[in-house]
């Protein structure tokens, strides 16, 4: 998917790229001011995790490996997309991950840490998050609203023929979902279906009086771009009918910028509060399976209709 080739700056200055050859980036800063990042790694074998005092740090920071793939069984191939989050005073580790038997039986783990610090303690695996279907599942993250926790996810759901939607549905606590999931999205648009028809990666945000949840489509190669569904923080988010999906991808490849198959991001804010949207790209043309999908960041504006403008990826 390329988008306008006019090029567009950043607010704030980074040194993109921030980390070579980290896929899915996801970053929080915590209450106490310190960023921590973790991604995919190239050989898909682990959990990595980096802290700084400041997001540009990250780049240089010492990464530490939290976990390693089992040898077999379970959680032994195909480590995909980490997410660290802090959840009623613990540490959890959200992953996807296949098995020795069948690689591509991806589905969703969690990992726990009651040590005030991530990088001490110990890591202990809760298991498989469980949904109503045993199929391929993936990019699971969490979210707090109005005193709800959910669970947002993609997922290959039987009888419906695309590669994988998003779902969302409340948690019994940090491992368990709780009732039925709502389909909140399935690959529609032409941008949504090139190369394979994908949603996932979902990434929530609240702000101005509405939720966001932005997602990425189509394979991961060039084609690869950024969806945005939004809701209101009145509605009811398990409600599909609550969802509005943009008609057109909301960030995507940008020939005149050089940055290539956008995707898979989170969201974090800089040391002053600035929004930052944190996301992978490759510095070129390349097919799916290319290593060279690296972290960026920059900030984005807000529109008058109080919805994210992102831009266009910027240069390195």
């Amino acid at each position: 998917m390329t988008g306008n080739t006019t090029a567009w700056s950043s607010p704030t200055h980074f040194d993109n790229p921030l980390a070579l050859k980290r896929a899915d980036p996801h970053i929080v800063r915590h209450n106490d001011g310190t960023y921590y990042f973790t991604a995919t790694v190239p050989t898909y074998d682990s959990v990595v995790l980096r802290r700084a005092a400041t997001l540009q740090g990250l780049a240089t920071a010492e990464e530490h490996i939290l976990w390693r793939r089992h040898d077999s069984g379970e959680m032994s191939r195909h480590i995909w997309a980490p997410e660290l989050h802090h959840v009623d005073g613990r540490w959890y580790v959200y992953f996807a991950a296949g098995s020795s038997e069948d690689i591509q039986s991806i589905r969703m783990y969690v990992l726990e840490n009651s040590n005030p610090d991530p990088l001490a303690g110990t890591w202990v695996e809760r298991g498989r998050i469980r949904t109503p279907w045993d199929t391929f599942a993936l990019d699971a993250t969490t979210f707090e609203h109005r005193g709800v926790r959910y669970l947002a996810w993609a997922q290959r759901e039987p009888g419906v023929e695309t590669n994988s939607n998003l779902y969302l549905a409340p948690m019994d606590d940090p491992w368990t979902v709780g009732d039925e999931p709502v389909r909140l999205s399935m690959p529609t648009h032409d941008w949504e279906t090139r190369g394979f028809r994908v949603n996932e990666g979902p990434a929530a945000l609240a702000r101005h009086g509405k939720v966001f949840l932005t997602f990425s489509a189509s394979a991961t190669d060039s084609n690869y771009c950024l969806g945005l569904l939004t809701a209101s923080a009145d509605a009811d988010l398990l409600d599909q009918t609550s969802w509005e999906k943009n008609p057109e991808p909301v960030f995507a490849t940008n020939t005149g910028t050089g940055q290539y198959g956008p995707g898979h991001n989170s969201f974090t804010v800089t040391e002053d509060g600035a929004d930052v949207l944190v996301y992978h790209a490759r510095p070129y043309d390349a097919g799916v399976g290319d290593p060279n999908r690296h972290t960026r960041l920059q900030t984005f504006e807000w529109k008058h209709d109080g919805s994210p403008d992102f831009g266009v990826p910027v240069p390195d």
